[in-house]
C-alpha cells in the first residue's frame, strides 16, 4: 500500500526539485529520480539566474519570423540552426511559424503564470530555508550607440502595452555601463518586479535538502520507460523498477520518449544555451544586466559573473561549439568585464515547444500520470509558481489556468 501513495518525480533539474519540494512539503512520500546528481545533467546548472518576469509573451512572433536571418550566428548573431539539422527542424519551424500568428491569444495565456514567479519563487525558497539565495534587486536593460533613445521608446512602449512595470535605469548606472564598454551613448531600463538568484545550481540543491527533509529520497537511476501495473505505475530504470501510484515527469528535452507510449506528442527542441563565468571580473550593478544589442545576460553570482547568450538548435547530442564561448569572451571584454580567454564555459539544452508555452498537464487516461516541462528560456523563473500548481494537480484541485498548457494541443 505504501507504494501506490508514493509519487515519483522524473528529472531532478530545477522543475523537478521544486515540484518535489511542494510535494514532499504537502505530506506526499516522494522519491525523485535522476541520471545524474540533482541540477547537473540539463539546463538548470547554467540557468542565467535572471528571474525573468517581463517575459509573459512567447518567443514566435511574425517579426521574428520575418527576420530571423538577421539574428543568425553566421551574421554575428545569437541564433544558430546547423544546416545539417535543417530536415530534422523542419517539422518543429512550421509549427513555430503557426505559433507566430497566434502570439497575442498565448500571450494571454502565458502572462498570468508568468508575472507572480518572484513572490512564488521567494516563497518557496523561505519555506526551503534559503531566502538568501534570491535578490529582489530587479534588473537592467542598456543600449549602446546608435539610435539608443529609439530604442529606449520601443521597449518603453511595448512593455506598458503588456503591463510590466519599468522606470528609467538611475543616471549613474547607465553611466558605469557607458564607462565601462567606452561607448559613446547608452541608455537603459529599469524592471523593477524581477530578482536573481546567486547560484541556479544551490537552488536546486537547496529545493532538494528540503524535500528530504520532509522525507523524500533520490535515487540515481536513468528513467527508461514508465509501465502500468496494478499497483500504479513502474519507472523501469535497468535495475529494480522504482514503483509509484503517481508519476511526475520533468525530464526536460528527454520528455517525450516517456510519455509517447500514452499517447501523446511533446515536438521539443533543445534551444542549446551558452555561459561564460568571471571569477576575477567585477559587477557593474547588484543586479542582471541584459544588453539589448548584444542579445546577452550578465549576472552577479557567488564568487563570479556569469554571461549567458545563444540559442543553437544542434540537437541534444552534439559537442559544445568552442566558437560561441570565444564570442561570449571578446563581447563580454568589450563591454569592459574581466575576462581571460581560459574563463570555464557551458552548453545546455532548453526544453522548448514549438508555441514557447509550457507543458503542464495529468495524462489523459492514466490516473496518477502527470507532467511538467518545456518551460522554454525561464525554466528557472517558473520553477516556484509551476511547483505550486503540480501540487494543487496532484491532488487533485482544479487549475483550468492550465489548460493551454495541455499536451493535447499537438494532437495524439
Amino acid at each position: 500500500m505504501r507504494e501506490q501513495e508514493r509519487v515519483a518525480v522524473i528529472g531532478a533539474g530545477v522543475i523537478g526539485a521544486s515540484v518535489a519540494y511542494a510535494l514532499s512539503r504537502a505530506g506526499r512520500d516522494v522519491v525523485l529520480i535522476d541520471r545524474a546528481p540533482p541540477g547537473e545533467a540539463g539546463a538548470s546548472y547554467g540557468n542565467a539566474g535572471h528571474i525573468a518576469t517581463e517575459l509573459v509573451e512567447p518567443l514566435p512572433s511574425p517579426s521574428l519570423l520575418f527576420n530571423f536571418w538577421r539574428e543568425s550566428f553566421a551574421r554575428g548573431g545569437v541564433l544558430d540552426i546547423p544546416a545539417r539539422r535543417l530536415g530534422a527542424f523542419a517539422p518543429w519551424a512550421l509549427r513555430f511559424a503557426r505559433a507566430a500568428f497566434r502570439r497575442a491569444a498565448n500571450t494571454r495565456q502565458l502572462a498570468p503564470f508568468v508575472r507572480p514567479a518572484v513572490p512564488a519563487l521567494v516563497g518557496l525558497l523561505t519555506d526551503a530555508g534559503r531566502p538568501d539565495l534570491i535578490r529582489q534587486h530587479g534588473h537592467y536593460e542598456a543600449w549602446l550607440g546608435g539610435d539608443v533613445d529609439a530604442s529606449l521608446a520601443a521597449e518603453v512602449a511595448a512593455m506598458n502595452a503588456l503591463e510590466v512595470p519599468t522606470a528609467p535605469a538611475p543616471r549613474d548606472v547607465v553611466e558605469a555601463i557607458r564607462v565601462a564598454a567606452n561607448a559613446d551613448r547608452a541608455t537603459g531600463l529599469y524592471f523593477p518586479k524581477c530578482a536573481h538568484v546567486l547560484d541556479p545550481l544551490e537552488v536546486v540543491r537547496a529545493f532538494v535538502t528540503a524535500a528530504q527533509r520532509h522525507g523524500a529520497t533520490f535515487e540515481r537511476r536513468e528513467a527508461r520507460a514508465i509501465q502500468v501495473t496494478s499497483a500504479g505505475y513502474e519507472v523501469l530504470t535497468g535495475g529494480d523498477p522504482v514503483v509509484a501510484g503517481t508519476v511526475v515527469i520533468c525530464l526536460g528535452v528527454w520528455s517525450e520518449p516517456l510519455l509517447k507510449p500514452f499517447g501523446l506528442r511533446a515536438p521539443l527542441e533543445a534551444a542549446r544555451g551558452y555561459h561564460i563565468q568571471m571569477p576575477d571580473a567585477r559587477a557593474l550593478v547588484d543586479a542582471p544586466i541584459v544588453y539589448a544589442n548584444e542579445k546577452m545576460v550578465v549576472t552577479p553570482m557567488a564568487g563570479r559573473l556569469r554571461a549567458t547568450s545563444f540559442m543553437e538548435f544542434a540537437g541534444t547530442a552534439a559537442p559544445p561549439d568552442p566558437r560561441k564561448p570565444a564570442w561570449l569572451r571578446t563581447k563580454v571584454r568589450g563591454l569592459g568585464y574581466a575576462c581571460g580567454d581560459d574563463v570555464a564555459s557551458w552548453v545546455g539544452p532548453r526544453p522548448v515547444l514549438p508555441d514557447y508555452l509550457p507543458a503542464i498537464g495529468r495524462v489523459p487516461g492514466a490516473p496518477g500520470l502527470f507532467y511538467s516541462f518545456a518551460h522554454q528560456h525561464i525554466g528557472l523563473t517558473l520553477s516556484g509558481i509551476n511547483a505550486l500548481a503540480m501540487a494543487d494537480l496532484v491532488a487533485g484541485r482544479p487549475r483550468p489556468d492550465l489548460d493551454a498548457f495541455d499536451l493535447r494541443r499537438f494532437g495524439s
